[in-house]
């Protein structure tokens, strides 16, 4: 099978088209068929070796891609959630070989039936960004219906999901983005939008349950102010695990009585159910940018930003209408 691997860390230039062999699914996997794989930000960490966090836990050769849609080739003998052919998507095994290939092999518990009213395309743009929102809001933060989230970065991958689920919950949802996206956060659901860059935040919000940290900066000055806006009791979640919560942050959280959480991803098939469960009710909107051929993929990561950005960018493997 064809496959994207890295034999050595560095930029879009290491990624190589090869053929490798065809994985063979464990006891408890299942062999994926992929149609289309999300590109996202740890792809890019992954391949340059720029977090000490993740480069122990890395071997080379290694396939990239933690996002994918497809069809189930073969299961372990121990699954019985899945049978050839059904579509699926969900998150390959981090870390390990990805879905920037034609086939993977992975726990069949990170993966679920596929939304019926999503291509494969706009599919593979929804796991492992959902799965950070859903991890952050209701692992996390504890999410209830009636309570008051900031979601900072909601215009972004992981923050335009998090607006919707957590307003699909009901969720009174204020939202941070730039200027130019305040529409768009608006049109997923936001009560009410701040631009981050012209607004203070911490002078205009009060009382909120929940912050959640979905932008990318990496800023515990940003966070001492979020952490402001924060009832007394209330949780500030940050999806970004690899920035650690320095003396000011404890603080900050100390005098609010508030909890701090790093939310890293959990994925579970159950919460991949509840997604499709939305999307297909259409009280969820999956919104796909650019999608390029996998052979494209340097094309891809030179395109994918580190910052917010409208739309996922998505790996087409194979077309949507071809034979499963």
């Amino acid at each position: 099978m064809k496959a994207i691997r890295i034999h050595a860390f560095g930029g879009p230039e290491v990624l190589q088209l090869e053929e490798v062999a065809r994985p063979v699914p464990a006891a408890d996997e299942i062999l994926v068929k992929v149609y289309a794989s999300g590109v996202n930000p740890v792809d890019r960490v992954v391949r340059e070796g720029s977090s000490a966090a993740l480069k122990y836990m890395l071997t080379l050769p290694m396939t990239l891609g933690w996002d994918a849609a497809g069809v189930v080739e073969a299961v372990g003998r121990e699954v019985t959630g899945f049978q050839p052919g059904d579509a699926v998507f969900g998150v390959p095994n981090f870390p390990g070989n990805g879905s920037y290939a034609e086939f993977c092999a992975a726990k069949a518990s990170q993966f679920a039936l596929k939304p019926t009213s999503l291509g494969f395309t706009e599919a593979a743009a929804v796991p492992l960004a959902g799965l950070t929102a859903w991890t952050a809001l209701f692992e996390f933060g504890k999410l209830q219906a009636g309570q008051r989230v900031l979601i900072q970065g909601a215009s972004g991958g992981v923050g335009s999901l998090a607006v919707q689920f957590a307003k699909a919950k009901g969720a009174y949802l204020i939202g941070t983005a730039s200027a130019g996206e305040l529409d768009y956060v608006r049109q997923l659901g936001a009560d009410e939008v701040l631009d981050y860059r012209g607004q203070a935040v911490e002078d205009l919000v009060r009382d909120v349950d929940m912050v959640l940290e979905a932008s990318s900066v990496r800023d515990n000055a940003e966070r001492v102010k979020a952490i402001s806006v924060l009832k007394q009791g209330g949780i500030f979640v940050s999806v970004n695990t690899d920035f650690a919560f320095d003396e000011a942050v404890h603080t900050a959280l100390a005098k609010q009585q508030a909890t701090g959480e790093l939310s890293a991803n959990q994925p579970r098939q159950a919460w991949l159910q509840e997604m499709a469960q939305l999307i297909d009710a259409g009280r969820v909107q999956v919104l796909v940018g650019q999608v390029l051929p996998l052979a494209q993929v340097a094309d891809a990561h030179r395109e994918s930003p580190t910052g917010p950005v409208r739309g996922k960018l998505v790996l087409e493997v194979r077309k949507d209408d071809e034979p499963a």
